[in-house]
């Protein structure tokens, strides 16, 4: 929840040149009131844009929700489902992450679904279960084609906007897990073309160590993204 409209316009103009890479798929996704301005702003530019929710439901009695039918009309092409502040402040559960997965494939929008525990979590030593629980319930139902079009993000809950990060090794073993359960209900070619993310403190120092981990295909940039280090985090191989 950062930036008015008009302030996401200009950061988007200011920084565009910096992060449009033909080597790699950049994507803002942004609040609702800013995809408009944002949308414009970034025409031709090569950068796709997000949200960061939509309601299950193409139209109805949901006052405050926001239809998948209206983002796709404006052109957004991607969407952040079941962060984890979504989960914890929202109360949103699998079950409805599931649902917003669904109905985002069907109106032909990607989308980013989240996955990630707790500080308490991973000390009890249940990080991989939960984790394998949250990504079976979030993709259920779906077709191999369907899920092969899924970017899934894991973001450990004690890793955003801490400051804390997940050691790549940490990182790696939980994406690892993500792939092998993937491969397990949907086979290992479905496993190796879906692109899994990590997120949580991501920033231009450690992402090239972070990307260069076998089963993380790219970041779920955070706070780093509000700032002119995003670029280093696009051009980490530079």
């Amino acid at each position: 929840m950062n930036k008015t409209p008009k302030e996401a316009a200009e950061f988007c103009k200011e920084i565009k040149s910096k992060v449009a890479s033909s080597e790699v798929d950049v994507v803002f996704c942004v609040p609702f009131v800013d995809l408009h301005p944002v949308l414009e702003e970034l025409q031709g530019s090569g950068i796709g844009v997000g949200a960061e929710n939509m309601h299950f439901e193409n139209s109805g009695a949901y006052t405050g929700e926001i239809s998948p039918l209206m983002l796709k009309e404006m052109g957004v092409s991607y969407v952040v489902l079941g962060h984890s502040e979504r989960r914890q402040f929202f109360n949103e559960t699998d079950e409805m992450v599931n649902k917003k997965v669904k109905k985002a494939l069907e109106v032909g929008i990607a989308p980013i679904m989240c996955c990630g525990e707790t500080l308490e979590q991973r000390e009890a030593g249940i990080t991989i279960e939960w984790i394998r629980i949250q990504v079976k319930c979030g993709l259920a139902g779906l077709s191999a084609e369907e899920v092969k079009k899924v970017v899934i993000a894991y973001e450990p809950i004690w890793a955003i906007g801490t400051g804390k990060t997940a050691t790549s090794a940490q990182a790696q073993e939980v994406c690892k897990a993500i792939r092998q359960v993937v491969g397990e209900v949907y086979g290992q070619n479905t496993a190796d073309e879906v692109r899994i993310q990590y997120g949580g403190s991501v920033n231009g120092k450690n992402a090239a160590e972070l990307f260069a981990m076998a089963d993380i295909d790219g970041g779920l940039v955070g706070g780093a993204s509000l700032k002119d280090e995003f670029q280093e985090i696009v051009h980490y191989q530079k």
